[in-house]
């Protein structure tokens, strides 16, 4: 039974969050601060965390550094803002996706879910892992799950590498945001689209913002650029 640590500071919504995941047969543990988020991450080792960025004690930014700094954890994120500063802070520090408050808890539920079946994807691609990649002076090994530009590592998220092998298992190709969605996220529909839009803007404070093209109204490509 996937065990998921839900961090939310309001009762209500910590409560509402954690019976709807139970229901739908996860074993859930809650949290409502930030140093509380920290010491449950470590003693329950959680599968996944839902986590609320505004929490007493430090922020669910913080929290996810912390964690993922011992052990990398998909995170979801509850923000009340859409605000992107704090959307690319916290992808950029290890978490894998967002909702904006107000949020429908079916929405929810199947953001987890597909966080945990690409985790388990990623498990079993590293079982039967491929040769090494290269784009240009980009090179992606799926063996070490490591990727370098001009020799030097970058230090990418586990969605980050994901979503950047993706691309580069065809060079030039512009992949749709729906596609990406599919083959990333593990989502049947195109509502997260916002989703992939932030990943891109991470990756490529990364690898360098000419490696990825943007074809406006499309999707994304990774050209071979040295």
């Amino acid at each position: 039974m996937p065990r998921i640590l839900v961090v939310e500071d309001e009762p209500l919504i910590n409560q509402a969050v954690s019976d709807r995941l139970r229901a739908e047969g996860y074993d859930v543990r809650s949290a409502a601060s930030g140093p509380e988020a920290v010491a449950a991450a470590a003693t329950y080792a959680p599968d996944a965390i839902v986590l609320d960025i505004m929490l007493p004690g430090f922020d669910g930014i913080e929290v996810c550094r912390r964690v993922q700094a011992v052990r990398p954890v998909p995170v979801l994120m509850l923000t009340a803002r859409d605000d992107e500063s704090d959307i690319l802070i916290g992808l950029g520090v290890g978490a894998d996706d967002y909702v904006t408050k107000p949020f429908r808890m079916r929405e929810l539920v199947a953001r987890v879910t597909a966080l945990l079946r690409r985790v388990e994807r990623a498990r079993e691609l590293a079982a039967s892992p491929t040769a090494p990649k290269t784009v240009g002076a980009l090179v992606i090994d799926p063996a070490t799950r490591r990727i370098t530009v001009h020799d030097t590592e970058i230090h990418l998220t586990p969605l980050e590498f994901d979503l950047l092998a993706a691309l580069a298992a065809a060079p030039g190709t512009v992949l749709t945001r729906e596609r990406l969605l599919q083959e990333v996220w593990g989502w049947a529909d195109a509502y997260g689209t916002r989703t992939v839009d932030s990943h891109i803007k991470g990756l490529r404070a990364k690898i360098g913002t000419d490696r990825i093209r943007t074809v406006h109204g499309v999707g994304y490509a990774v050209e071979a650029v040295q």
